[in-house]
């Protein structure tokens, strides 16, 4: 028995070292654990996202790629997937940040149960994305969206302590904005925690202040702030235009308790400042830009910083309408320029023309030649009718000048000579028309229409008596008119 006691003996001291090295061992890693534990909850977190909505075309594809650093610009359909690569390089720590870019269509609103969910809320940043070239869609392009996001936070299964808690903090955030110290650091650094101050100061918030509280940061993007200077020309928007769009962007910003930026990614203006402001937001960066309020395309206002009283600066400038006048009754949509296109006109086949243009002549009436009637324009002789004087009277068909019309064809003479003979003849009988006994007086016409009637059936030449004796007339009053011209003045002595 003694020796099985003896060998208990030392198995039993072996027994109390290897107790002691177990102790040792976990206490080495216990202080392993725990040196990891504090390094990983300095790391970056990672699972944040960045929520983008907006209409279609107000560039928040191309806004985001630029931050990214891509040279592409490919859009996507529906739900866009992009994300932006965060270093640390205090601590060389690098992470993902996801970007999700929901299309303008509210036909994919339901898609944001892929990009936000009631886990993920906490960790994401809203941001509303508005196009300055089109001034006259912001405020509803801002109200629609955020409904949409509104009803989506609504629907998800989140706690209501868990919902109040959120909503405090974004409260206490915006209550304890205070102006960034100006930094040197190169490098974007994360800010150390906090120490908590029990007594600390806290300003109350304002009456339209965090009244549609999300629970979680928010952001407004004016992108195309370089349209500017183009609204100024084309539509002439003056400062007040502009300070009249500011001040509601910025109403709305205080409802939501969110921060304003314009930017432009044709100029490149603001885009790193909205980068680090990202940082700043979702991974808790240092961050030491104030406001910037001068510049009207380069607008800055962090989150908590602006108020009611600090908007009514922009009213002193509005002459033209009431700053609570609505959005739409001062910064209305241009009229459209419509451009008027003519429609195209397809020939038909040109047989098919033919044939229309056949049948249209079948039907219609039958019209006498040019040989078998007298135009009415011309003489007997094919010369134009000569256009009588001015205030000459017209003659009946029934009055002996329709006889003198038409010369005799035994008459000698050519056309010319019948040409002449007729237009004095005219001018004969337009004097004595009206006179008693006149071939143009009321009565001599059926007389004359009965000489002529005559005339043609003997053959005789029609009226040549009639118009001899005028003829013999008028011969004779122009002698007597020569003669009466030629006496010479009485003399003297004859007087």
């Amino acid at each position: 028995m003694a020796p099985v006691l003896e060998k208990q003996l030392p198995g039993a001291a072996g027994a109390g070292d290897n107790n002691n090295e177990e102790e040792e061992g976990q206490n080495l890693w216990t202080s392993i654990l725990s040196e990891v534990s504090t390094r990983s909850s300095s790391k970056l977190p990672s699972g944040k996202n960045i929520l983008l909505l907006g209409e279609d075309g107000s560039g928040k594809t191309s806004l985001m790629a630029k931050l990214q650093g891509a040279e592409h610009n490919k859009k996507g359909r529906g739900l866009e997937y992009l994300y932006l690569n965060v270093n640390d390089e205090d601590r060389d720590d690098l992470t993902r940040c996801n970007v999700w870019i929901l299309d303008g269509d509210l036909y994919h609103k339901g898609l944001l149960k892929f990009a936000v969910s009631a886990q993920s809320l906490p960790d994401c940043l809203a941001v509303f994305v508005a196009d300055m070239s089109r001034p006259w869609t912001i405020m509803e392009s801002l109200q629609k969206w955020a409904s949409v996001l509104r009803d989506h936070v609504d629907k998800l299964k989140i706690a209501p302590e868990d919902m109040r808690e959120m909503e405090q903090k974004m409260v206490k955030a915006f209550q304890e904005y205070a102006e960034p110290e100006e930094a040197t650091q190169p490098s974007p650094q994360r800010r150390p925690p906090a120490a908590e101050e029990d007594e600390a100061v806290v300003l109350p918030l304002g009456d339209n202040t965090l009244t549609h509280n999300l629970g979680i940061p928010v952001l407004i993007v004016c992108t195309k702030c370089d349209a500017v200077s183009v609204l100024e020309k084309e539509h002439d928007y003056r400062e007040e235009h502009f300070d009249f769009i500011q001040s509601h962007i910025r109403r709305f910003c205080l409802q939501y308790g969110a921060g304003l930026i314009y930017t432009s990614v044709k100029e490149e203006k603001n885009l790193d400042l909205l980068y680090k402001y990202i940082l700043h937001k979702v991974y808790d960066f240092q961050f030491t830009t104030s406001a910037l309020v001068v510049e009207k395309d380069a607008v800055f206002i962090p989150s908590g910083w602006d108020n009611e009283k600090k908007i009514g600066i922009l009213h002193e400038n509005i002459t033209s309408v009431r700053p609570d006048d609505p959005f739409e009754d001062f910064i209305s949509k241009p009229p459209v320029r419509k451009l008027v296109h003519d429609k195209e006109i397809s020939a038909e086949d040109e047989q098919v023309f033919l044939m229309k243009q056949q049948s249209l002549l079948a039907k219609q009436p039958a019209t006498p030649t040019r040989g078998a009637t007298e135009s009415p324009g011309r003489t007997a002789s094919g010369s134009p009718r000569p256009a009588g004087r001015a205030g000459q009277p017209t003659v009946t068909s029934g009055s002996p000048m329709a006889a003198v019309k038409k010369p005799d064809p035994n008459m000698k003479g050519g056309a010319a000579n019948e040409g002449v003979l007729a237009n004095f003849f005219n001018s004969l009988l337009s004097k004595k028309t009206g006179s008693p006994g006149s071939p143009g007086s009321p009565g001599s016409g059926a007389v004359g229409a009965g000489v002529q009637g005559s005339a043609k059936k003997t053959g005789q030449k029609p009226g040549l008596t009639d118009v001899q004796a005028e003829l013999d007339r008028m011969t004779r009053k122009q002698d007597s008119m020569v003669s009466a011209n030629n006496i010479p003045p009485p003399t003297e002595n004859e007087a």
